[in-house]
């Protein structure tokens, strides 16, 4: 069953209700310059509240933060995974002990040891410049699908509940990543429209 992931939360609410849709994964941005962005205060408050109500998943986003704050974070936050959304080194991501994985913006042309053994291998995005994710433009899903026969990657970029049927149609990837796609305004999450991409990726798995 293809894993979904919705990043960019930012209250207890949205996380509520992106658990409440369905989602296999939650993820808090922690670069300072995205519309997304949560201190890691907030955070560990909003996980307070997350860790008595089931679990999924939680995934801090790291956009060139050194091993050190990245550990801490997820420490004091209770995160389980490390998404390195910037210019991360493989010797960053080695240091992580298996706690972190790549996102790379735009189709890598070698992957250089930066895939996982397990999943998520690594996540695709689209290539925006300047923009480190979350930019609602879409990945090439014929190139995505080409790595998708090889990797348990994390398919984002431009993902909508219109078109995430679709994309987990053709790029069979381990799981979906969305951010601006169930937003009423950037950092703010739609609850009816987190459901409505929860239900397209279920309707797109059954026609695969």
């Amino acid at each position: 069953m293809t894993k979904i992931k919705i990043c960019g939360i930012k209250t207890v609410t949205d996380a509520l209700a992106a658990m409440d849709a369905g989602a296999d994964l939650i993820g808090f941005n922690f670069y300072p310059k995205s519309p997304r962005y949560i201190d890691v205060g907030r955070c560990r408050d909003i996980m307070s509240v997350m860790r008595k109500c089931g679990h999924i998943t939680y995934v801090g986003v790291f956009v060139n933060a050194s091993v050190e704050e990245v550990r801490a974070t997820l420490e004091t936050c209770g995160l389980s995974l490390a998404q390195l959304h910037g210019d991360e080194t493989i010797e960053t991501l080695n240091a992580l002990d298996g706690k972190a994985f790549k996102a790379f913006r735009g189709v890598p042309e070698k992957l250089n040891g930066f895939a996982r053994e397990v999943a998520p291998a690594f996540l695709l995005d689209a290539s925006v410049k300047g923009v480190y994710g979350g930019s609602g433009v879409t990945a090439d899903w014929s190139a995505a699908a080409e790595l998708a026969r090889k990797y348990p990657l994390l398919l984002a970029g431009g993902l909508t509940p219109e078109n995430v049927a679709e994309a987990v149609g053709r790029v069979k990837p381990w799981g979906v990543d969305v951010a601006s796609g169930v937003e009423s305004t950037p950092g703010e999450k739609d609850a009816g429209k987190m459901k409505a991409f929860v239900q397209a990726v279920r309707n797109g798995q059954s026609q695969v």
